[in-house]
């Protein structure tokens, strides 16, 4: 496995399953004597994936109808 330019290396598949390495998953990096370890940071107290993710995309939309507008096409009023 190679270091590239940008100092980037690719965690196999198999062991972002095995460890739960999702996308986005905080991780900080240990140096021990000549070894590196890489460890997920454990999510903080009362704060689940889904609001990680909630927290990341606040902020993100782009929409420029109404909230009225957006009711009546859930209520199908159209």
């Amino acid at each position: 496995m190679r270091i590239t330019s940008k100092g980037q290396v690719t965690i196999p598949q198999e062991i972002r399953d095995e460890m739960g390495l999702l996308p986005n998953t905080e991780v900080e990096f240990i140096v021990e004597g000549n070894t590196v370890r890489i460890v997920k940071i454990s999510a903080q107290k009362g704060e689940s994936r889904g609001h990680r993710a909630l927290r990341q995309l606040r902020g993100r939309a782009r929409v420029t109808m109404s909230t009225e507008e957006i009711m009546e096409l859930t209520r199908g009023d159209t």
